[in-house]
């Protein structure tokens, strides 16, 4: 199965369990960088408040930390999706062994990242 920046959002959801709110929040962090929870609001026309909730269990699930009380940032895709892949299967309950499409989604928002971290 084929995995593309058109894909990787549906992935997140099918595969990491993410709403589809958290899998747009967390691509967008990914592609832009560091944000605010307004930054955030603003470019996914929601609230503040639910951003900030939104990139707060991201910070639970495994793809976020945050820098400030209401700035946040992805962890390197590399590590971010492995930890939500973990923590998903941990709530679970099913086995974490090595997923390739788990790898293919990391892989995809790889380059993403690195270019938002390198202008």
């Amino acid at each position: 199965m084929s995995i593309n920046i058109d894909t990787v959002e549906e992935k997140l959801v099918s595969e990491l369990k993410l709403s589809t709110l958290q899998a747009k929040t967390f691509v967008l962090i990914v592609k832009k960088g560091r944000m605010t929870a307004s930054d955030i609001a603003q470019n996914l026309d929601i609230t503040e408040s639910v951003a900030q909730q939104i990139a707060k269990s991201l910070i639970d699930a495994g793809g976020f930390i945050d820098i400030t009380k209401t700035e946040f940032e992805s962890t390197h895709p590399r590590f971010a999706v492995v930890n939500m892949y973990r923590r998903m299967c941990e709530r679970e309950k099913i086995p974490f062994k090595k997923n390739l499409l788990i790898d293919n989604i990391s892989i995809v928002l790889e380059k993403l990242y690195d270019d938002a971290r390198t202008k």
